[in-house]
């Protein structure tokens, strides 16, 4: 066999042929020789088939082949649904009871008296005609000898008639075996057409079904035809479309006077207005209806507008027996909100006492901004909607204003409120109880400067303190202990945190010491009722239940129109429903819908980066120090960081944080005396009493190479 084998390679030339010129060999390149690597394997048939099978499903033709199906389907069994819930219906009394149902939730006692009789009458009548049905089958026979002697007795008379007149004995039964003759041809016709008929049936009940189901487009939204699929959705609010709206309610008082009204209701409606991305209108309730009833009905109330529930607003204003409607552009509330003016302009400045927060826009498209004077704030909410980046964005607008100090416990710990190092003297940041009671004792802290500052002297104006605990519920929770038995979490009177956060709501405000806290799912374990309501601003954003609204906002915001419940949850993050004298709300409402500006952790970064050098050189603690201090110098240095000098005043305060329970009492007394043996005593800068880094740098330096002892105290 290998002696027939032809080879086509060519022979190269003889190294002694003179050749004047050769030609420059031409090498393969990658695309003509491809690289034979130990990678190049034929790929598994399981492989290439499943790669097929996924391409398949993701392509459009198979998606749009899927939802006809999916559409037809759902028309059969739509409809087959249909015509049994109308079968049911008309074997029994369920549309009675149905009527009387609805009657009774509208509060309709007459309608439901109506249908409680009919539904008696039609009870009674299938009763008789039960009774009717037990002699039925002997008057049946009856009948049916009667019918049939009578039509033998007939026909056999037209024979006699017959015979007589072609004087054919014989013509007597003629008649009658033409019946029967009849009704030969009609058995035979039947037996000919069962088959058939018994095929084409049910391909006949099918299409009946399937007609029927397509009439009622008994298939789910997403896969009806696009022209089928919502068509009015979007469409402009008319008054004549609220007035429809308001009369299909099922609240039987409302659709009776809109009947006798003579002008079809018109007369309830205010002028329709544009306000932001939607429309307003105050409607006017005939006697009979209240606010209420229109209230536990928004979800209809948005159906009959073409719009979901979360784009329809119901609140209460000022006038009686109306309710205000705000009807958002449809899908406009999906839009995202633009940046916030923190991000865009780089030399906004904050002002504590006459400023306000930019957070975000109300549902007109109005800017949304906050005072935060003297006000104590509570946010809430389920947990990822963006309660965090919400506080934050209030905190990082305050820290603008170089004024003001931070003392932060994040109790989430995943770094959230990192860059607030450098700007808060206290930042705590971690779940664990030992964290918990880090932020106990700093919210103590906080206490104790503002007993401090409550026994100054009248007329002292103090800079203001922000005591910020970020998922607070974990410190209510907390099941730790101290030395003396007394718990830092739960709700009681013995509790530490929940005595501490009390003190600063009750007396905290008149000297600016105030306490904001974030907290998430609130309960009466993880909230108590007494610190929830010593929060002059609260705010939520959305949560499961109604209950859980009235605990975030209160019950005369609730009762007002206020529905956080109601908000989406994953879809409507950073929405809030906020109730607070610090932000402009309508007239007559309780409570306003904000959805906030976000900013991410990047930006919140380059904002705390602005703050933090419009400060001297605050040095943030991480960890709270309770024991006795051995050495105060130290401490001071420790307190001043990089500052080339810093008010004796706030030297003090960074102290009392530091260490409360041995400076938490220092007057300036104290402070001078210890740094008048040092050389490094307080001295006026501008008019007011500061010390000097530098300064106590030396002093300590000197007392170092002197080998003296550590201050003690």
């Amino acid at each position: 066999m290998t002696d027939n084998v032809v080879h086509l390679f060519k022979d190269p030339p003889p190294a002694t042929d003179p050749a004047p010129a050769q030609a420059t060999p031409i090498a393969p390149t990658p695309a003509a020789v491809p690289p034979q690597t130990p990678d190049a394997r034929p790929q598994p048939v399981w492989r290439r088939s499943g790669r097929a099978v996924v391409r398949a499903v993701r392509d459009e033709r198979t998606r749009t082949a899927a939802r006809v199906a999916v559409r037809h389907g759902s028309y059969v069994v739509g409809g087959t649904r249909i015509v049994a819930r109308r079968a049911w219906d008309g074997r029994t009394a369920a549309r009675y009871e149905r009527m009387i149902r609805a009657a009774e939730a509208a509060g309709n006692l007459e309608a439901a008296a109506e249908w409680e009789e009919r539904g008696r009458q039609y009870r009674a009548a299938r009763h008789q005609r039960r009774m009717e049905l037990l002699t039925s089958p002997e008057r049946v026979v009856k009948n049916a000898a009667y019918a049939a002697g009578g039509t033998v007795g007939g026909l056999l008379l037209l024979g006699v008639a017959l015979a007589a007149a072609t004087k054919q004995p014989g013509d007597v039964v003629t008649p009658l075996m033409a019946v029967v003759e009849f009704i030969e041809w009609l058995v035979v016709i039947v037996t000919v057409v069962w088959g058939p008929a018994v095929a084409v049936a049910p391909w006949l009940a099918l299409s009946g079904l399937w007609a029927l189901g397509r009439h009622q487009q008994a298939a789910p939204q997403w896969a009806l035809p696009a022209q089928q699929r919502g068509s009015d959705a979007g469409a402009p609010i008319t008054p004549s479309i609220v007035v429809t709206a308001l009369r299909d309610l099922g609240i039987a008082p409302l659709r009776k006077a809109i009947k006798e009204m003579g002008d079809a209701g018109a007369a309830m409606l205010s002028p329709i207005t544009i306000a932001g991305c939607g429309v307003e209108v105050d409607v006017t309730l005939p006697s009979g209806v209240s606010t209420q009833e229109v209230q536990g009905r928004r979800r209809k109330l948005a159906e009959n507008l073409a719009r979901h529930e979360h784009e329809v607003f119901i609140t209460i204003p000022q006038a009686a027996r109306t309710v205000r409607l705000w009807i958002a552009d449809s899908g406009a509330l999906d839009e995202p909100i633009g940046p916030s003016p923190l991000v865009l302009d780089a030399d906004l400045r904050a002002d504590y006492k006459k400023g306000k927060a930019p957070w975000g826009q109300d549902l007109r498209g109005d800017a949304a901004a906050l005072s935060l004077y003297q006000r104590h704030m509570l946010v809430t909410g389920l947990s990822n909607q963006g309660k965090t980046a919400a506080v934050r964005a209030l905190a990082l607008w305050l820290a603008l204003d170089p004024t003001v100090e931070f003392r932060i416990a994040d109790l989430k710990g995943a770094g959230d409120w990192a860059m607030f190092d450098g700007i808060a003297t206290v930042l705590i940041q971690g779940p664990t109880d030992d964290h918990v009671i880090q932020a106990t004792e700093m919210v103590e802290s906080g206490v104790s400067e503002m007993e401090r500052r409550l026994t100054a002297p009248p007329g002292t104006a103090f800079p203001p303190l922000i005591v910020l605990v970020d998922e607070a519920q974990v410190a209510f929770m907390c099941p730790a202990v101290d030395e003396d038995k007394r718990p830092y979490g739960g709700s009681k009177a013995t509790s530490r945190y929940f005595m501490a956060a009390r003190k600063i709501h009750n007396q905290g405000r008149a000297v600016n010491v105030l306490l904001w806290q974030g907290t998430q799912d609130p309960t009466d374990q993880n909230l108590p009722k007494l610190v929830r309501e010593g929060a002059h601003t609260r705010a939520s954003l959305a949560l499961g239940t109604e209950s859980q609204s009235r605990m975030a906002l209160g019950d005369k915001a609730v009762d007002g129109g206020a529905a956080p419940h109601l908000l989406r949850q994953g879809l409507d993050k950073g929405t809030l429903v906020v109730a607070s004298d610090g932000i402009a709300i309508p007239a007559g409402q309780a409570s306003i819908t904000v959805r906030t500006h976000y900013i991410d952790t990047e930006q919140a970064a380059e904002i705390a980066a602005r703050a933090r050098a419009l400060r001297d050189g605050v040095t943030t603690l991480t960890v709270l120090d309770t024991d006795e201090p051995t050495d105060p110098l130290a401490d001071i240095a420790h307190v001043i960081g990089t500052a080339p000098r810093v008010l004796t005043q706030d030297v003090l305060q960074r102290l009392a944080t530091t260490n409360p329970g041995a400076y938490g009492t220092w007057t300036h007394a104290d402070l001078k005396r210890v740094l008048e043996a040092t050389g490094a005593e307080p001295y006026k800068s501008d008019g007011r009493m500061v010390i000097s880094r530098d300064r106590i740098t030396r002093a300590l330096t000197n007392r170092d190479e002197g080998g003296s002892a550590s201050a003690t105290q």
